[in-house]
């Protein structure tokens, strides 16, 4: 009996593991070649990095340029300038020559010289890409030289019983006058063409310093336009530039980490 069971142990086949055969199977007999992973390639998805142009804008202002075809009374032009100093100010200035004649109930005249402003604009807009689109808000001190010349007036009559006093021609000249105020401008420019940009502003004016005749007033200073309340006045330009660019700038995108909240 004892020797039956003993060979009945011998002959009984040995139970593979499971786990041992699994392993085998996903492990290779050999390892597998190693695979270099080209860093270029992640950057083909990456964000597109924008690029700002730097250069500068020269133009007209269209509104004086043809403001002489229906106003015979006017003649002036204005050439507008600006340069990119950094990703939001610009450098600029407006050089210009006006000749007017103004008629009003008791004065007739004529006011001729020439003005320079200088000074910046910060564009508040944040453009998208190679948007160059500008909504801006600046400031500029103005100088001018011009002289007036009175053709006509006529002496109030505070008591037009015996009907209104008739014109007085007189041709009298004032000349060396001198004006400087500063002004502070809002305007738009956008680029409708390539490198062609369209813009208008807005202008509020306070007089510094203004040289008047004697018995005479200033009441239009080029570059200035109109005296309003002795000190101040408005103005409007319609624009159109054409941008110079000189150099570029790369902007490189701002990663922002986020967070992962573990589950």
């Amino acid at each position: 009996m004892s020797l039956t069971f003993v060979q009945a142990q011998e002959t009984t086949p040995v139970k593979s593991d499971p786990k041992t055969t699994q392993t085998e199977k996903i492990i290779p007999a050999t390892p597998l070649p190693l695979v270099e992973i080209n860093p270029t390639a992640k950057n083909n998805d990456s964000i597109p990095v924008k690029t700002d142009r730097y250069g500068v804008r020269v133009g007209l202002d269209l509104y004086k340029l043809t403001r002489a075809l229906y106003d015979e009374n006017y003649k002036g032009i204005e050439l507008v300038g600006d340069y990119r100093l950094t990703k939001k100010y610009f450098l600029a200035a407006e050089i210009g020559n006006e000749n007017k004649t103004t008629d009003d109930d008791r004065l007739n005249f004529t006011t001729k010289g020439s003005y320079i402003k200088a000074g910046f604009d910060y564009n508040a807009y944040e453009n998208w890409l190679d948007m160059e689109n500008i909504i801006s808000i600046g400031m500029r001190y103005g100088f001018s030289t011009f002289n007036q010349q009175l053709n006509s007036y006529r002496i109030y009559n505070a008591n037009p019983y015996f009907g209104e006093v008739p014109v007085i021609p007189s041709g009298k000249k004032f000349d060396g006058l001198s004006a400087s105020w500063i002004e502070v401008v809002a305007g738009v420019k956008a680029k409708v063409f390539d490198n062609v940009f369209v813009g208008f502003s807005l202008r509020l004016n306070r007089l510094v310093t203004n040289k008047e005749p004697e018995n005479f007033s200033n009441l239009y200073i080029p570059g200035f336009n109109r005296t309003y309340d002795g000190s101040f006045g408005v103005g409007f330009n319609y624009t159109v530039t054409y941008f110079v660019p000189i150099y570029k700038k790369k902007i490189k995108p701002v990663v922002v980490a986020k967070k992962v909240e573990k589950k």
